[in-house]
Parts: structure tokens; C-alpha cells; sequence
């Protein structure tokens, strides 16, 4: 049942993560961003898949070491 979830889990994570736009990608690498080094605060739907990927981060690490233990 556990591995079952951890795929789940990181399926989520893969989608979060997908989600976020950032210009650290390759696009940033590039010079395609234009961030100019300036922080931006996330707000509202952002913030929600901000955290949303570190919490499923926590429970897939927290999963993982459950099953080693088991």
C-alpha cells in the first residue's frame, strides 16, 4: 500500500513542480529571464503550490523512511 502512495505522491510532486514558473530554468540559464536578481514574494495560488510541494516533499521522505524501517 505504501509504494502505491510514495507514486502518487510523486506524481504530485512532479506536477508542482512543473507548475511553478521560475525563470531559474533553462530559459534562465540562457538569458531569457528577465528577473534582473530581483526577489518576488509569491502570493495566492503561487504560494499554495509553493508549499504544497514541500509538504508532499516531507511526507514522501517521511513515507520512505517508514518503509526502510519496516
Amino acid at each position: 500500500m505504501i509504494p502505491i502512495i510514495q507514486i502518487a505522491i510523486a506524481v504530485a510532486i512532479i506536477v508542482l513542480i512543473l507548475l511553478q514558473e521560475r525563470s531559474a530554468g533553462l530559459s534562465g540559464i540562457l538569458g531569457g529571464g528577465d528577473s534582473g536578481g530581483v526577489y518576488q514574494t509569491r502570493r495566492g495560488l503561487e504560494k499554495v503550490i509553493f508549499r504544497g510541494t514541500i509538504v508532499l516533499g516531507i511526507v514522501f521522505i517521511a513515507l520512505a523512511i517508514f518503509q526502510f524501517l519496516k
